[in-house]
């Protein structure tokens, strides 16, 4: 299976790290044009500096008013043309931790959903317009294993947000279909990608960890490649029929 998205415009959230970096490194080695985004601009700087990626870099909060539908904007002038595939992975706990639900403040509910949910909204609408246009497209969000049952870190917003990202993904898929435009999520099980997975995987200790690797079926991890070659597959002409699916990345948990 040869995949290819050469002269494809690509745009990917959350490229900072772990599995963002890892789609947008692939999506350009595969021939794409690709635009990143994050909020952190020294990881985004690292991203970029990947051999011959020729990656496009922009840091800024994709949380801020109108800051999604900009920057799809600019990408759009830079090509003269729609984006043709929105790898939507931008999320995380904005460094938060488990708390029992009495003791949550409202702005720290509000911190997360933003980021992984409706940042995930506002760059749909954005893409869209273009995507019918041209008649094709596919957005790919990146949910989670805490979008298809309670989440192992135990924050209650994180799940909530997971939950409503693979419902406005299936819901995309039925709204979009008609134009040609295709609309899925990945789902990673836990995966050692990022500080906030790794403090969870460190705070397990030996025996826990032990047991969680016992759980997969096949005895390991996942890892930011796992995820990216799902990815691309879902980006790909090869998912041309596959359209408001979720694909669990968790090795068989």
């Amino acid at each position: 299976m040869d995949i290819r998205f050469q002269d494809t415009t690509v745009a990917v959230t959350g490229a900072g790290h772990g599995f963002g970096r890892e789609i947008a490194h692939r999506f350009a080695a595969l021939g794409a044009r690709v635009f990143a985004c994050d909020l952190d601009a020294e990881a985004l700087a690292a991203t970029a500096a990947g051999p011959g990626t020729g990656i496009v870099t922009e840091a800024f909060d994709l949380t801020a008013p109108g800051a999604a539908a900009a920057w799809i904007a600019g990408i759009e002038r830079a090509t003269g043309g729609p984006v043709g595939v929105l790898a939507s992975n931008a999320g995380g706990v904005r460094g938060q931790v488990m708390r029992p639900v009495e003791q949550v403040p409202e702005a720290d509910w509000h911190a997360i959903m933003a980021i992984n949910l409706h940042a995930h909204f506002a760059l749909a609408q954005a893409v869209a317009p273009g995507m019918k246009q041209a008649g094709r497209g596919a957005i790919v969000t990146t949910s989670s294993g805490a979008g298809l049952a309670p989440s192992m870190t135990g924050i209650q917003a994180y799940t909530a947000a997971k939950h409503g990202l693979v419902g406005l993904t299936r819901q995309l898929a039925h709204e979009l279909g008609p134009h040609g435009i295709r609309a899925n999520s990945v789902a990673p099980g836990l995966i050692l990608s990022n500080p906030a997975s790794l403090a969870q995987w460190e705070a397990y200790g030996p025996e826990k960890q032990r047991a969680t690797i016992e759980g997969i079926a096949l005895r390991r991890l996942g890892t930011a490649r796992d995820v990216a070659d799902a990815v691309l597959y879902l980006a790909s002409d090869f998912a041309g029929f596959v359209n408001g699916q979720v694909l669990s990345l968790d090795g068989g948990r």
